[in-house]
């Protein structure tokens, strides 16, 4: 089974917990999502299945689109609800002030990670790091608020509407928000709505995706991994050059059929195209100006063109080194009868 799932994860479980799930669900090892989610945060988690894998980066890169509750008057150790309170202040600002506080964050910002997350300094996550009582300097990550709309304002909470870049922690947003006022500031609540074109409407939950494996109609919420690449034009790979594709070889410009509407939306600024064999999404590719033909940027199709791609890399590496004088490494190599990607 190969394409995405747009899941909707609900309060109370991990990223992992979800993959681990629909592993048994669908009764497949290769799954992986895009994007962690906290447990106490929901909304849109894409999970990609069998060679949909591949974009797994693709999508952590997207923006996304969030929907927060800001408590203000209350500074956490997570910065969120679920930790242990460390202020707490009364608030006195005005509605105004409180709307100029959260415009001011809207561009480009320097934010500083929290201790609680998954990100790694030295080999270790941060948030393992904080369970010991170990708190370490981090560096500020460059990130960008696109938009932040405040959907209402009861105060002490305030619900925000926020378009941003990837990396950006929306618990820090709320907590730089709060310190900016003087009062502090958590999030209480976090929904994700979208990520690149995965929507909150579209998404479903854990049982309902169990609900239609059970019917046997998984297909129903399958989606195909070229759906997201639908800004490249598509091309179809001649038939005297379909084995140089299932190579995962570079491509001569003559190897490429585009229909008229396709051809239309090449440009310089999005060279990049959709190779299909017989009908069937198999790669992306994009033009080489030197060379004059295409280079493979990822390849979807079958397994064993990338693996032979792998072994044809080291075979390569290992000629280098027998013309080099290197004999004892490459008779190594044959007396194990297999490359170094197999080990």
């Amino acid at each position: 089974m190969n394409g995405m799932i747009n899941v909707y994860k609900e309060k109370g479980y991990t990223s992992h917990d979800v993959v681990a799930k629909l592993r048994g669900i669908c009764h497949q090892r290769k799954i992986g999502h895009t994007g962690t989610l906290d447990p106490d945060a929901q909304g849109v988690l894409p999970v990609c299945l069998g060679t949909a894998t591949k974009i797994c980066e693709l999508l952590t890169d997207k923006d996304k689109v969030y929907e927060a509750v800001l408590m203000l008057g209350i500074e956490t150790d997570t910065q969120d609800m679920s930790g242990t309170v460390l202020r707490e202040t009364s608030v006195t600002n005005t509605k105004e002030e409180i709307q100029a506080a959260i415009d001011f964050f809207i561009g480009e910002y320097s934010q500083i990670p929290p201790m609680y997350s998954a990100l790694k300094v030295n080999g270790k996550k941060l948030c393992d790091l904080a369970r010991a009582g170990v708190e370490i300097e981090r560096r500020p990550r460059q990130v960008c608020i696109y938009e932040i709309e405040t959907l209402w304002m009861d105060l002490p909470r305030i619900k925000l509407r926020v378009h941003c870049s990837k990396g950006t922690y929306i618990r820090t947003l709320c907590h730089d928000i709060g310190q900016r006022l003087g009062c502090g500031g958590c999030m209480e609540e976090l929904l994700r709505t979208k990520v690149s074109i995965f929507e909150l409407e579209q998404a479903f939950t854990l049982e309902q995706i169990q609900k239609l494996a059970q019917e046997n109609r998984l297909d129903d919420v399958l989606i195909p991994i070229d759906r997201l690449f639908l800004q490249y034009p598509k091309t179809q790979v001649k038939p005297q050059y379909e084995k140089m594709l299932q190579n995962g070889n570079r491509l001569p410009q003559q190897a490429l059929c585009y229909t008229d509407a396709d051809s239309l939306m090449l440009s310089e600024s999005n060279p990049t195209c959709r190779v299909y064999l017989n009908s069937v999404f198999y790669a992306l590719y994009t033009p080489d100006d030197v060379r004059k033909d295409y280079k493979p940027l990822k390849i979807f199709g079958q397994e064993n063109a990338v693996k032979k791609m792998q072994s044809n890399a080291v075979r390569k590496k290992i000629e280098k080194n027998v013309r080099q004088g290197n004999k004892k490494q490459y008779q190594s190599h044959e007396r194990n009868g297999r490359t170094e990607h197999e080990i």
